[in-house]
């Protein structure tokens, strides 16, 4: 594994204080008669005040991956501590955004997104209003009573990016948020992520996302785990101490680019 480290108007961006660490993980599925190993010795830290971009081409393992840091899948072999305890299973601190949006299609977007928060015992009352702020902040106050099939795709994504934020999470996970939306959606998304986290309005400490788009990693992220295939392990390492907003035909930006990409076409 190769460590990098990019530096422009260096700003900083990352403290050292860990959150989880994953040692020696590998993960295998059977398939029929046959056992596939996805996931091949990963070691990685997590830090507070980072958001982490893990990119790769198809069949790196990625999801599994991020699967493992959210305790939804036990690894086949290794060790996942978060705040320096052993996770042997989901955790109430860890949200997760999926590609799919997820939605219950017979709720309204606020009940949508005070779902999770019924398993924490708050009364009725102390979920809407908690509800309310998360849709707000995300910027869907016109449609807290509409249901799902009622909204676009960047709107319902916006309803699971609420929902994931709403119970307070210290860690957040996104499996390719973004992935399904129009380029002009996505963008628009991505920046209103990026502002929330660097408005510091956000009690999330950190936040994780998958992603196949390098433009996407290169301009949210702080930190890129690059990935190789055929069984998944981390190539490299890069950290970006640039402050946001990024333009990409920045030199060194572009040069970054075209590193992920020779490392993407040359990692089997």
């Amino acid at each position: 594994m190769t460590q990098s480290t990019l530096s422009l108007n260096k700003q900083n961006l990352s403290n050292d204080t860990e959150m989880m660490t994953l040692n020696g993980i590998t993960h295998t599925f059977t398939q029929g008669t046959e056992q596939k190993t996805v996931l091949s010795n990963i070691n990685l830290n997590l830090y507070e005040d980072q958001i982490v971009a893990i990119i790769g081409r198809s069949g790196t393992g990625k999801s599994t991956l991020l699967r493992i840091i959210a305790g939804l899948i036990a690894p086949s072999l290794g060790n996942v501590h978060y705040c320096n305890v052993p996770m042997i299973g989901p955790v109430g601190d860890i949200s997760m955004v999926f590609q799919s949006y997820a939605l219950l299609p017979w709720l309204t977007v606020k009940e949508n997104v005070a779902f999770g928060l019924e398993a924490q015992g708050m009364s009725p009352a102390l979920r809407h209003k908690k509800a309310i702020e998360a849709i707000k902040m995300i910027g869907l106050e016109a449609e807290v009573e509409n249901l799902p099939s009622a909204l676009s795709g960047g709107m319902k994504q916006r309803v699971g990016i609420a929902r994931a934020l709403v119970v307070e999470p210290e860690l957040l996970l996104m499996d390719e948020p973004f992935s399904s939306l129009d380029m002009f959606t996505a963008t628009r998304l991505r920046d209103d992520i990026i502002s929330l986290w660097d408005s510091n309005n956000l009690k999330t400490k950190s936040i994780v996302m998958v992603t196949h788009n390098i433009d996407e990693a290169i301009t949210m992220a702080d930190r890129i785990i690059v990935m190789s295939s055929n069984p998944g392990r981390i190539q490299s390492d890069i950290s970006i101490e640039q402050s946001r907003p990024r333009n990409l035909n920045d030199k060194a930006l572009s040069s970054l680019k075209a590193e992920i990409i020779e490392q993407l076409m040359h990692n089997e």
